[in-house]
């Protein structure tokens, strides 16, 4: 009978988890999906426009490929300091800013006219951009307690696969349009998809809330049980690295540096896919209506097993094996793809990528607010997302380079498998070092 009254107080207290989580996942997580659906959109449609842009403006694979990836630099050298502004600023004004800055740069892109300009405004975008992604998987942090945050980064970033999935389509096809007001096809693929971000910037300003306290759409024991959990669990992993007070140290930290690893392999494997992949696909002959449509079927895989992969990993509180499994499966499909020579094997083993890498992402993505905190999270996460994005410029140059010197993906394909290995490799070398015995067991052991 005595315990009657905690167990009341307990069902109580998890009604109201369950009722703030929900709010949150309705308000937060559907827009912040479509901003980073739009903005990826806007990085990767160059792997469409490549069909008629290479062409007409003198491109060759490497100099695509190095094109591609030159965005990822520029990202390296903007990353951190946007974050932390956006820490200092708030995400409302910083993220609308990135949005506007984003769609008028790929805006732009439709007016290259050679290999230098194209270079130009791959990396411009890159610094237009620079702190849109980690900038939001800190705003996550600062919404979502831990228990849920896997899940609400889960459906943030299945926005890459989404937008590969639903944009491949629409790209595929406006590659197919005639010349249009002195204008060609890829032309006005750079434009109609440019103008969705800035629309998106403008609406952040109406849209998005700061942080818990300036939550009106919270009743106020639903906004104080937020702000007193987040405080209690930002506390904790403080507690858990006393060495971490700053951002400088957080730049030092040996676990943020060994994540940037381990986030550079799925990188190299999320861009060379997505922006590779519409071309090794040309390669037998394809429509571009029938490439997007191809590029996108195994993209709507990805996102259910995806989100299934990260509710498994806040089920069972596990990280570190949610992302070796899927870096090695992407890994093996990588190089079953540099060894397909025909359509069927070719996607099937894209199949097993895409699953792969966006399966890797959520995991990995929950395990730095577990020792970081304040501006130390926003400058680790930067720092995490702009070294481990290197991957993002390695993995589309090498591709586009190999191709140019012995003719075939083969070579740039076993390259990012390679990339990937090393991946699962350093996130298990990492689990060694830093978990309890217990802690190594795979999922669901």
């Amino acid at each position: 009978m005595e315990d009657r009254p905690q167990l009341q107080q307990a069902q109580m207290t998890l009604d109201l988890e369950t009722r703030v989580v929900g709010k949150l996942r309705r308000r937060i997580l559907p827009f912040v999906v479509l901003l980073y659906f739009v903005s990826f959109l806007d990085r990767v449609n160059v792997g469409f426009a490549a069909f008629g842009m290479n062409h007409a403006i003198g491109l060759t694979s490497a100099m695509f490929g190095f094109g591609g990836g030159l965005f990822f630099l520029s990202y390296l050298l903007f990353e951190v300091p946007s974050n932390l502004i956006l820490y200092r600023v708030g995400a409302r004004v910083w993220i609308a800013r990135v949005m506007i800055s984003t769609g008028l740069v790929a805006a732009a892109s439709a007016f290259v006219t050679g290999p230098r300009s194209f270079y130009v405004l791959r990396f411009l975008l890159g610094a237009s951009e620079a702190g849109f992604f980690p900038g939001i998987i800190l705003y996550l942090s600062l919404w979502f307690p831990a228990r849920h945050r896997a899940v609400a980064v889960a459906a943030f970033m299945a926005a890459a696969p989404l937008s590969i999935a639903i944009g491949s389509p629409i790209s595929g096809a406006i590659m197919q349009i005639s010349t249009f007001a002195g204008l060609y096809n890829w032309q006005w693929l750079y434009l109609i998809e440019a103008l969705p971000a800035i629309a998106l910037g403008l609406l952040v300003l109406r849209v998005m809330t700061d942080n818990p306290e300036k939550a009106t759409w919270l009743v106020t024991e639903e906004r104080l049980w937020l702000i007193a959990t987040l405080k209690a669990e930002s506390a904790q992993s403080a507690g858990h690295d006393r060495h971490i007070f700053s951002a400088l140290a957080a730049l030092a930290n040996p676990r943020v540096l060994a994540l940037s690893l381990i986030y550079l392999g799925s990188s190299a494997g999320l861009y060379t896919l997505g922006i590779w992949s519409p071309l090794i696909l040309q390669t037998f002959r394809f429509s571009s209506l029938t490439i997007g449509l191809l590029n996108s079927a195994p993209s709507f895989l990805a996102i259910a097993a995806m989100v299934a992969w990260a509710h498994h990993s806040d089920r069972t509180l596990e990280r570190r094996w949610h992302v070796i499994i899927p870096c090695v499966a992407a890994s093996l499909g990588f190089a079953w793809a540099g060894i397909a020579h025909s359509a069927v094997p070719l996607i099937l083993a894209l199949t097993v990528v895409n699953i792969g890498i966006n399966a890797a992402k959520a995991p990995l993505w929950a395990m730095p607010s577990s020792f970081l905190s304040g501006a130390s999270a926003a400058a680790g996460i930067a720092v995490i997302n702009s070294l481990g994005n290197l991957g993002g410029f390695f993995g589309p140059f090498l591709t586009g380079w190999l191709k140019d010197r012995y003719g075939n993906y083969a070579g740039g394909l076993f390259s990012v498998a390679a990339m990937l290995a090393v991946s699962a490799v350093a996130m298990f070398l990492l689990s060694i070092e830093t978990a309890e015995p217990a802690e190594l067991t795979a999922p669901g052991t």
